[in-house]
């Protein structure tokens, strides 16, 4: 993957589990998510549509990690930080 590599991406926000989003191409749908966490995720609620580059800054997450979850996988899951014991 290069700096130059862009993606449109739609983030959707999960209706069961709390703070938890699936970021994907634009043009794909929530459907495209496998089965096991489609149950888990329940309802994809769109939150926005971006366009992703290595350099730009995520809140929760690392823009090259994104990028390169969505092109091996077809997605990336980002799940709530984690709470300090």
């Amino acid at each position: 993957m290069t700096k130059t590599s862009e993606y449109a991406v739609a983030v959707y926000k999960s209706s069961r589990m709390a703070d938890t989003f699936v970021y994907l191409r634009a043009e794909d749908s929530p459907e495209s998510l496998p089965d096991a966490l489609l149950q888990r995720f329940g309802e994809a609620k769109h939150v926005v549509e971006f366009s992703l580059h290595a350099d730009r800054y995520l809140a929760q997450a690392d823009a090259q990690n994104v990028m390169r979850a969505i092109a091996e996988q077809g997605f990336y899951l980002q799940l709530p930080p984690a709470e300090d014991t």
